[in-house]
């Protein structure tokens, strides 16, 4: 029997038309023999111009829900994930190839990793890319890494949250996403890195699509006093769990 990787992919009806470029970096994946992939698509909201853009292809499963924002709708998808590991991909982006035998490699080999991140790309309307600064060395990120760059640096990462690879089984155990209008996978990011040793590979595994409808491109999303809210409830939670020392693996000092 095969063991799986799960796509997770929350989508609203601007970004819907990207679905096929999101689903063509899929299909180009070649994954070590025993391994498949399954993609869950959830529509955040019900409406008719989605369903149309999702791929025929019996490996995709597309469900709708109630809005509440991308993290509940990839939340809710996590009720059918039945894979060992998951891994996110905005409708807007695209993979790299090789991007999850890569994510993959790493945490096979050491099951004291929790979760994986990759090198990303912003990808420009023009088809150009550009590289995102800050990138650390390939290799493990420690726990407490990443929060203690996010709090020196303005609140920004020095890896992407939109490449995040991890086990599921961790994933469920920390709730999913954030319940935050935005930065829910910042939350997630930051909460893993308290209790869990990751992995940065350097080659680039995300092309981080630009465009006019981006969500995090609108006003509200810097809206400074919704912003700093936001990010004292993600600080909060993640330096909580750095106290109450869980980790992974249990019994990991």
């Amino acid at each position: 029997m095969s063991r799986r990787i799960i796509i997770v992919t929350a989508v609203h009806a601007p970004s819907a038309r990207f679905l096929p470029d999101a689903y063509a970096s899929l299909r180009a994946q070649e994954l070590p023999e025993g391994w498949e992939w399954r993609w869950l698509i959830q529509e955040d909201g019900r409406t008719d111009e989605v369903a149309p853009h999702v791929p025929d292809d019996a490996r995709i499963s597309f469900r709708q829900g109630r809005p509440g924002g991308p993290g509940v709708a990839r939340t809710m998808a996590m009720a059918r994930a039945d894979g060992e590991y998951v891994r996110i991909l905005d409708a807007d982006d695209r993979l790299t190839p090789g991007a999850l035998a890569r994510d993959l490699a790493a945490l096979e080999s050491d099951p004291e990793l929790g979760w994986a991140t990759s090198r990303a790309l912003d990808l420009l309307p023009d088809g150009s890319t550009v590289a995102f600064p800050g990138d650390p060395d390939d290799g493990p990120i420690e726990r407490g890494a990443v929060l203690d760059h996010w709090s020196a640096h303005d609140y920004r990462a020095q890896v992407h949250p939109a490449t995040l690879f991890v086990r599921r089984e961790l994933l469920v155990a920390l709730g999913g996403w954030m319940a935050l209008p935005a930065s829910e996978d910042t939350g997630l990011l930051l909460a893993l890195n308290s209790v869990a040793r990751g992995w940065f590979s350097s080659e680039a595994g995300l092309l981080y699509r630009k465009w006019e409808g981006q969500v995090t491109g609108q006003a509200s999303h810097t809206d400074a006093a919704e912003r700093d809210a936001r990010m004292a409830v993600v600080e909060a939670r993640a330096r909580a769990l750095g106290r109450f020392q869980w980790r992974y693996p249990p019994g990991t000092d």
